[in-house]
């Protein structure tokens, strides 16, 4: 707990003049039965506070003291009704108090005014991150995007049309792949958002005799707004497919779930 920080908050002013709720109140005592220094802090709030209604209340002294009031009456023989002044309104006093409700008014102010920057610059400061990592993810997919299209336009490059097949006949995808730099990425646009607990997994295949080898899964389907996905294929492929299989893959391909499937 940073304890320089909490007496400088304002709270403890807010205590002393009971502004604050029983939590809150609860909260104060605790710490300053842990932590001498916010103890010492309240009695030198609380000291300043009195001095500051002492110095402008009233000092006024009696013109008669009770000795000599006593020594009067026990030598005069006749008592004599003495008028007493109409009393005054003491403003001096109504001063003191007005005094003391202005300050503590005014470091409420002050703690009200101090929480509600301290939650301005936690939003600014919510909003600078998110504004980074807007302009990171910008800078990677067009850095996956100028990738792209550098493979798209290489000499070398085999483009491999994918058909949707029985279970999606709508579906479509796209291979582009370099032999040379045994890479292929795989335009998956036009296929559905896979439901829950699936993914896509991309094979490579050989057809005689048919031997499927998993190049990789098509993983952060729904959030990926290019649904550009780059995988490594050292393999002598005759033809692609793609399939639905449970979260994490499977060891070979369910047939029931090809979506797409195109020969080199």
């Amino acid at each position: 707990m940073d304890i320089e920080k909490y007496i400088a908050s304002g709270i403890l002013e807010l205590y002393i003049a009971g502004a604050l709720t029983e939590d809150e109140n609860l909260d104060v005592l605790s710490y300053a039965r842990k932590h001498p220094e916010i103890q010492a802090e309240l009695e030198a709030i609380e000291a300043s506070i009195v001095t500051l209604t002492k110095a402008v209340a009233p000092k006024q002294t009696s013109k008669y003291n009770f000795a000599s009031i006593q020594h009067k009456i026990e030598n005069e023989k006749e008592v004599k009704v003495i008028a007493l002044p109409e009393e005054q309104t003491n403003w001096s006093s109504y001063l003191g108090w007005a005094a003391s409700i202005l300050l503590i008014a005014g470091l409420a102010w002050m703690y009200t005014q101090n929480t509600a920057l301290k939650s301005e610059l936690e939003i600014s400061s919510q909003a600078t991150v998110n504004l980074e990592k807007q302009i990171e993810d910008a800078k990677n997919s067009l850095e996956k995007s100028e990738e792209l299209l550098n493979t798209i336009r290489d000499k070398d490059i085999q483009v491999v049309a994918l058909g949707g097949q029985a279970v999606a006949p709508n579906s479509y995808a796209k291979a582009y792949w370099n032999k040379k730099e045994q890479k292929v990425f795989i335009d998956a646009q036009g296929l559905p958002e896979p439901p829950d607990g699936m993914v896509y997994q991309v094979w490579s295949l050989k057809l005689n005799p048919l031997t499927p080898t998993s190049m990789g899964l098509l993983e952060d389907f729904v959030t990926d707004g290019n649904r550009v996905f780059a995988l490594a294929n050292p393999n002598e492929s005759e033809a692609f497919g793609i399939t639905l299989e449970p979260a994490g893959g499977s060891e070979s391909p369910n047939l029931e779930q090809l979506y797409t499937l195109g020969a080199v």
